[in-house]
């Protein structure tokens, strides 16, 4: 068995949590504050973030439940989709539901910023359209 090895910080993990996964009225899980949010926060600190960007038609080809990872949770631009370098790594970011009202927004760096004041309890959402063509994978 491999040994695990820890790093040593003198942060909480729980430093920079505004949110937590929580069972949504809009879709499935969602995102949802646990404390007031004040605009301009950037969410989801820690995130180990980074993305993988595939060609959509490598995708095309796999197998119905692992397609569905992508159209699930992948950000789809220009022919290509953006996804985690492991569909294992998913953190809260990549359970975002989408509002055409949102109160979070998407940086180019596909960092995630509070549009407004949150309040504890509510839930985040973004406007995909902004930064994913998600009507592409129907194609």
């Amino acid at each position: 068995m491999k040994k695990e090895t820890r790093k040593r910080t003198s942060e909480p993990p729980h430093k920079g949590v505004y949110t937590r996964l929580r069972p949504s009225e809009t879709h499935g899980v969602g995102v949802f504050a646990i404390r007031r949010i004040p605009k301009g926060t950037s969410l989801f600190y820690g995130d180990p973030g980074g993305m993988v960007w595939i060609k959509r038609s490598k995708i095309r080809r796999l197998p119905a439940e692992l397609r569905r990872f992508y159209e699930d949770f992948a950000v789809w631009r220009n022919g290509r989709v953006g996804c985690p370098r492991n569909f294992n790594r998913l953190t809260m970011a990549w359970y975002l539901n989408e509002s055409k009202q949102p109160n979070v927004r998407c940086t180019e760096a596909f960092d995630f910023v509070a549009l407004r004041a949150i309040k504890e309890g509510e839930e985040l959402t973004v406007d995909y359209s902004t930064f994913s063509d998600p009507a592409v994978w129907r194609e």
